[in-house]
């Protein structure tokens, strides 16, 4: 990029400044081919035409200290000297970029501050409090269950012809009493009034409740985890053992969490129905939505010291006292029925006792029809303005607890540059460490190569085109040395910085037998290296990451990237080369060999 830029015109000594910290980022000079030397040369030979200035300044640096790889180690000082009294961002930069570049005895003389520039911001800008946030997936946005469609249309449309089928059936009952025994019939009717309107005010409610109670179980039943429909770890599972862990520790002040739990059983299995309902077919990971069910853990915890946890969101039966005055009511609204059919009878003939058998039927037949229609008409209307409320208030509560969590992950998450930064810090501590152990110097060292790979199990995120980055890590140096290869790998947590029991292992360079990478699509890359006097040990370099691209994400870009950021294409050509060639391989990558750019200056 930076070279289409030059070609371009866009051309000053700052672009070529970081045109040179690419070129020779993370590999060693003789990593370059000859047309990059070449590139080189006519870079180095462009310096005296900029103007003088900063970036002037650290490009000639940058070039004086690739002249001195082929120079005695004593000569090293002056460009040193003219190394530290850059500016540190300038300085820095050349550091991190030629790690692979310098060796001997100018790097011997930079060491001691670079590991302990190292030491001071391997933990800085609060990293163990913040590095977890760019692991955490960005989470997905609030949704809430809307209201179910309503059928009030449809008993509508039935409730006048229902109703007037009763009317008309328990006018005739009426008349044929009133004709039999007047006295009688009014009191009857005024009891069967009264019992009519006390069921139809305590029933109403019942209905309404208990039809709802049943609607929300079918819609929001999921099989429990000892079921049969349970096998497997789906979406569902998951979401409910995520609801289990938060309701397990998000837990009110005074109750054990197996207590809370069990209080909650109702509650937890309609919310995870709900979460599972809303969000399984988006295809996402269970992680992009731990927001939304930790905030709901977090409510319910909250109504509970309010003492609202079983508010109209999670209805409660109906009163036994309501339920057993509507069975009263109807219970006098039928004895009153067949207290009229017998007043009929007893003061009329069997003609008029017959008419009244079917009257109390039809008033039976029809007024349930008419009961339904009415009750769903009328709930239906009382449930659809309830649920457009709730859905609005839990859609807005929702949106403003993913709106806080948000704000929160981007003020706490890391920036790129600051994790690479951690890492590099990391890396050089670790190079330190192994050289201590062996008791080297860089002077020597011929080489040397840090592979960067996940250690399972791991968490991982990344920015756009950037490189994935990995909670836990495996780093191996190759150290090169006159007698042969020195290995050295660790796991290392990135999340606290802790280091595991290091592995080592040294072989001769006739004892590396070949080299060999494997790219498998749906795994990743893997690098084996088979000695001659061992079993062949593979390396997994890389994860395959295809499923998780941008649209407009290439996925051989991204893996050039990731394979780059690991250290791999350095260390699979100085392994590749050493196996080919040997003790060779020391001759033609001699320091002393290298060409000069003080004969093309």
């Amino acid at each position: 990029m930076i070279s289409d830029a030059i070609a371009h015109g866009y051309d000053n000594a700052e672009v070529r400044f970081h045109w040179v910290l690419a070129m020779l980022s993370a590999r060693a000079y003789h990593d370059l081919s000859a047309e990059e030397l070449q590139r080189l040369h006519r870079a180095f030979e462009l310096v005296g035409t900029y103007p003088e200035g900063e970036w002037r300044e650290a490009l000639r640096v940058a070039f004086e200290l690739l002249m001195m790889l082929s120079t005695e180690d004593g000569e090293a000082g002056r460009v040193v000297e003219r190394l530290r009294a850059l500016s540190p961002r300038r300085r820095d930069a050349i550091l991190h970029h030629f790690d692979l570049v310098l060796t001997g005895g100018l790097k011997d003389s930079l060491w001691a501050e670079n590991r302990e520039r190292a030491e001071a911001a391997r933990f800085g800008n609060d990293r163990i409090r913040r590095v977890w946030a760019y692991f955490e997936p960005d989470p997905i946005g609030p949704r809430a269950l809307p209201p179910r469609p309503s059928t009030a249309s449809a008993a509508k449309a039935a409730l006048p012809v229902r109703i007037g089928v009763f009317a008309v059936v328990t006018l005739f009952l009426c008349v044929l009493s009133l004709v039999a025994d007047p006295t009688a019939a009014v009191v009857e009717l005024l009891v069967a009034l009264g019992a009519g309107v006390t069921a139809t005010r305590f029933g109403s409610r019942w209905w309404y409740r208990e039809h709802q109670r049943k609607a929300r179980n079918r819609m929001f039943r999921i099989p429990r985890t000892g079921d049969p429909a349970a096998t497997g770890d789906g979406f569902t599972n998951r979401v409910r053992h995520s609801f289990d862990h938060y309701f397990g520790v998000r837990v009110p002040y005074g109750l054990a969490p197996h207590e809370w739990l069990a209080h909650t059983s109702d509650i937890r299995d309609s919310l995870a129905a709900e979460i599972a309902v809303l969000y399984r077919e988006s295809r996402i990971s269970v992680d992009r939505v731990n927001w939304l069910i930790r905030y709901l853990a977090e409510d319910a915890r909250d109504r509970y010291g309010k003492g609202s946890l079983f508010d109209p969101r999670h209805p409660n039966r109906s009163s036994a006292a309501a339920k057993a005055l509507c069975v009263l009511a109807l219970v006098v609204l039928g004895g009153t029925t067949l207290a009229l059919l017998a007043t009929v009878a007893s003061g009329a003939g069997a003609p008029q006792t017959a008419l009244a058998v079917l009257a109390v039927a039809g008033v039976v037949w029809s007024g349930r029809a008419a009961a339904s229609s009415w009750l769903e008409a009328g709930g239906e209307e009382r449930r659809l303005a309830e649920e457009t409320r709730e859905y609005q208030e839990r859609l807005a509560a929702r949106q403003a607890a993913y709106q806080s969590w948000k704000s929160f992950l981007e003020d706490m998450r890391p920036s790129e540059p600051e994790m690479e930064n951690w890492l590099t810090c990391d890396k050089t501590l670790f190079v330190d460490e192994a050289l201590r152990h062996y008791q080297l110097t860089w002077r020597d060292l011929i080489t040397h190569t840090i592979l960067v790979t996940p250690a399972r199990p791991y968490k991982r995120g990344r920015v756009k085109g950037g490189p994935w980055r990995y909670s836990r890590y495996t780093f191996r140096l190759f150290l090169v040395t006159q007698g042969g290869v020195r290995e050295i790998s660790s796991e290392f947590d990135f999340t606290d910085g802790k280091r595991g029991n290091a592995q080592r292992s040294n072989y001769r360079f006739d004892a590396l037998s070949s080299v060999q990478v494997t790219e498998r699509s749906e795994v990743g890359y893997d690098l084996e290296l088979i000695l001659t006097n061992g079993p062949a040990r593979n390396i997994r370099v890389a994860d395959a990451d295809t499923h998780q691209l941008a649209p407009d994400e290439n996925a051989r870009e991204l893996a050039e990237i990731n394979l780059n950021t690991a250290g791999f294409i350095h260390a699979f050509r100085l392994l590749e080369g050493i196996a080919a060639d040997g003790k060779g391989w020391l001759e033609r990558n001699d320091p002393h060999n290298l060409p000069s750019f003080s004969a093309a200056g």
